[in-house]
C-alpha cells in the first residue's frame, strides 16, 4: 500500500511534479490558442495574395492593404501550390541559401506542413476549379512554446538533482557531526574511570599477594586506554606516522588469535616481510581488529581466517579472508553504511568506522572483494604506498 509522508523532500518533489504538469497543460493550451491565431493570419494572407492576383489598378486603397497584409507576414513559413497540388513557386519565410543549393528542400518542407496543418484553399473565380493552395508550418513562436515544457523540465530536473545533492551533503555532514559527537562523548566518559582504575592498580601493586593478576589488569587497561584513545581521534586530523603495516597486522593477528574461541585457525602472510606505510597506528589498528572480529563473529566456533598484504599496482594490498557464513548479495552494498549489521547483539558501526578511518584519514579505499553465502568473505584494503 502506497504511503506517502510529508517530508520536506518529498513535499519538495511533489510540488515540482505538480508544476511541470501544470505548465505542460498550459504551454499546449497557448499552443492551441497560437495555431488558431496563425490560421486565421494564413486565411487573411491569402485572401490578400488573391486580391492582390485579380485587384483593378484603380482601387489603390485595397492594393496598398493588400500589400501590407502580404509583407507583414514574416514569421509563418508559407508555400503556395496550385489545383494539382505542384507548387507554383512562391513561398514565405522558407530558408533562401537551402532553397537554392537543395533541390529536395521545397518538397521535404512542403511534405512536412501537409503533415503538420491543412492548407487554406483559395478559389481562384467563383465557377472555375483553378485554385491557389497555401500549406503552412509552425512560426518560431510556436516551436519555442512546444518546447518549452521540455526545456522547463531540463531546468528544473537539474535544479532537483542539485537539491538532492545538497541535502544528501548536508544529512551526511549531520551524521558526520553526530558520529563525531558520540565518539569524543565516549572518549571523555571513560576518561574518568580510567583514571580511577589507575590509581586502584597502583594499590593493589603494594600488596605481593595481588602480583599473579596485576599483569592481567594492566594490559586491560591498557586496552581501555587504547580504545578511548581511538575514540578521541576521531573527527580530527590524526598523525601519521611511516610504520611497517606487517608488524601493525602481526601484532593484531596475534591479539585476537589468543581470544578467539573454539576451532578458528587465523594465519598471516606478507610479501614482502617489510612493508612502508603512512598511518595512524592506533586507528589502523582499530580497523585490522574490526576485520578480525567481524569475521569471527560470521564463523560459529571453527573455520580459518587468512590475513595477507602484498605490493599490487603501485598500491598496497590487505586481504582479510574468512571462512564463515558470508553476505547476501542484496547486504553487500549496505555493509558500510552505519547502524546496518545482520546480528543480533551490536550496533553495525565496527565497518562503518573502518572505511571512515581507511578512506578520510588514510586516504585508500575498502571493498567487499568477494563473499558467497555459506563459503565466506573477503574483505579488501587498498592503501598508497609511501
Amino acid at each position: 500500500m502506497f504511503n506517502f509522508r510529508f517530508t520536506g523532500r518529498n513535499i519538495f518533489i511533489l510540488g515540482t511534479l505538480l508544476f511541470l504538469i501544470s505548465s505542460a497543460f498550459f504551454s499546449h493550451y497557448l499552443s492551441g490558442k497560437l495555431a488558431a491565431t496563425e490560421k486565421q493570419k494564413v486565411e487573411i494572407w491569402a485572401n490578400a495574395q488573391k486580391f492582390l492576383s485579380t485587384a483593378n489598378a484603380g482601387d489603390q486603397n485595397g492594393l496598398d492593404l493588400a500589400i501590407l497584409i502580404s509583407t507583414s507576414n514574416t514569421d509563418i513559413p508559407i508555400i503556395e501550390t496550385n489545383e494539382k497540388d505542384i507548387p507554383s513557386g512562391m513561398t514565405r519565410n522558407l530558408d533562401s541559401v537551402r532553397l537554392k543549393k537543395d533541390p529536395q528542400y521545397l518538397n521535404k518542407e512542403l511534405a512536412k506542413f501537409r503533415h503538420e496543418n491543412e492548407p487554406i484553399i483559395v478559389k481562384l473565380s467563383g465557377n472555375s476549379i483553378l485554385e491557389n493552395r497555401y500549406y503552412y508550418g509552425s512560426s518560431s513562436l510556436q516551436i519555442t512554446l512546444q518546447y518549452f515544457p521540455l526545456i522547463q523540465f531540463v531546468i528544473v530536473g537539474l535544479f532537483c538533482i542539485m537539491f538532492l545533492i545538497i541535502q544528501k551533503t548536508k544529512t551526511k555532514n549531520e551524521q558526520n557531526l553526530l558520529w563525531i559527537g558520540m565518539a569524543k562523548e565516549t572518549a571523555h566518559q571513560l576518561g574518568t574511570p580510567l583514571s580511577s582504575l589507575e590509581g586502584w592498580l597502583e594499590i593493589l601493586k603494594l600488596h605481593a599477594e595481588n602480583e599473579t593478576y596485576i599483569p592481567e589488569i594492566k594490559r586491560d587497561l591498557e586496552r581501555l586506554q587504547l580504545v578511548s584513545d581511538r575514540f578521541g581521534k576521531i573527527g580530527s586530523s590524526p598523525k601519521l606516522e611511516l610504520k611497517d603495516i606487517n608488524l601493525q597486522i602481526d601484532n593484531m593477528v596475534n591479539y585476537i588469535r589468543k581470544r578467539a574461541a573454539g576451532k578458528i585457525a587465523i594465519h598471516f602472510s606478507c610479501k614482502p616481510d617489510t612493508i612502508l606505510a603512512s598511518i595512524s597506528p592506533p586507528l589502523f589498528d582499530w580497523v585490522i581488529e574490526n576485520l578480525l572480529k567481524n569475521a569471527l563473529d560470521a564463523m560459529d566456533g571453527k573455520g580459518n581466517i587468512e590475513v595477507q598484504s602484498f605490493l599490487q599496482n603501485h598500491h598496497i594490498i590487505i586481504e582479510v579472508k574468512d571462512s564463515g557464513k558470508g553476505i547476501a548479495p542484496a547486504n553487500i552494498g549496505k555493509v558500510f553504511l552505519p547502524g546496518f549489521t545482520t546480528k543480533k547483539r551490536g550496533w553495525g558501526f565496527g565497518l562503518a568506522l573502518t572505511k571512515r578511518i581507511i578512506e578520510e584519514y588514510h586516504h585508500g579505499k575498502i571493498i567487499v572483494k568477494d563473499s558467497e553465502v555459506g563459503r565466506g568473505t573477503t574483505f579488501r584494503i587498498q592503501l598508497p604506498i609511501s
